[in-house]
């Protein structure tokens, strides 16, 4: 597959996913003991003086944070993310992972982590709509589902009903392009969360919104559309989130291990990689690929390889460039 193609689907196909580094600690620090596995999120560092540093809001650094891939730290090196042999990270910008029976359920607790800010602190008679029911999306649903609240999915594909309802267990499933559906839904909602990358009309599910609630965006449209009327007459809020701090991200961790939160993941080995980009672009996944490196190299009677040597298996097994990131463990 050509890198024009990947990048002319990437808006409504395959987005660029947030790659979470296990790494086992070399160094004994007070709070963590050799062995440990341990997360880095996304990002890694920040200029720490800031206010939002000094309110936990490191994402949002007034000078600029430095984020886990592709960016530039404050000795001149690049951030590399998951290509990384190593990942020097600021203790404080780390989280535990959950224990955890191995590591296919660290793999998808860390998951998690992708999601997003819910209302999580409302009383259960309070309703959340969703938009898009992709890698996000059917976190979402999850969530909403845990925090006792009312679940109705928006989707433009009917196809999608059966998981949303009945794997997933949201209350209702709302084709949005049917003006009579969501006609219907009339100021019903207190939340709607959006985590479609497409360009939709926002109009339309603002609509939908109670007055004095939230449309909250965590993913990124190329532009975003709606008449001022659609939430001034309703004192409606739009609001956007990119990633939450490190407390917060602790607390979710702990909270999708007890509560048995997982993503819905399929394993595949590194040679099936350029088959499951093809699968993305399609939207034939539900919901995530796991990249299963080890057992790939197993599968070729392969022991660990590490560095250049790694990098080099890699390379003679998938197209790299179509992939921005990979899913390691």
């Amino acid at each position: 597959m050509s890198s024009q193609s990947a990048n002319e689907n990437r808006r409504d196909g395959p987005q660029e996913i947030l790659l979470f580094f296990f790494f086992t600690l070399d160094v004994q620090p007070q709070c963590f003991k050799i062995g440990d596995h341990d997360e880095v999120g996304t990002y890694v560092n920040s200029c720490r003086e800031c206010e939002y540093c000094d309110d936990g809001l490191k994402a949002y650094c007034s000078n600029g944070a430095v984020f886990t891939f592709d960016n530039i730290d404050a000795d001149g090196s690049i951030t590399d993310g998951g290509y990384s042999t190593y990942i020097i990270v600021l203790l404080q910008n780390t989280r535990e992972l959950p224990t955890s029976p191995g590591s296919t359920f660290a793999m998808r607790w860390n998951y998690c982590l992708l999601s997003h800010d819910a209302p999580k602190d409302e009383p259960a008679s309070k309703s959340l709509g969703e938009i898009g029911l992709g890698g996000l999306g059917h976190l979402a649903v999850k969530f909403g589902k845990s925090f006792g609240l009312k679940v109705t999915v928006f989707s433009t594909n009917i196809s999608k009903k059966d998981k949303a309802l009945n794997l997933l267990g949201a209350d209702k499933f709302v084709v949005s392009s049917d003006k009579q559906q969501m006609a219907a839904l009339a100021k019903s909602l207190d939340f709607i969360l959006n985590t479609a990358s497409a360009d939709i009309p926002f109009n339309p599910y603002l609509s939908v919104v109670k007055t004095a609630g939230v449309l909250a965006l965590v993913e990124f449209p190329s532009e975003v559309k709606f008449g001022p009327a659609s939430f001034n007459r309703g004192m409606k809020t739009v609001s956007g989130s990119l990633t939450g701090d490190t407390k917060e991200t602790q607390e979710m961790l702990d909270f999708c291990a007890s509560s048995k939160i997982y993503p819905e993941i399929e394993f595949v080995p590194i040679q099936y990689a350029n088959g499951a980009l093809e699968r993305m672009i399609k939207r034939d996944v539900k919901y995530w690929f796991v990249i299963d490196i080890e057992n790939s190299l197993k599968r070729h009677g392969c022991r660990r390889k590490k560095g250049f040597e790694f990098w080099q298996f890699i390379l003679e097994h998938v197209d790299i460039c179509n992939w921005r990131t990979f899913i390691l463990f």
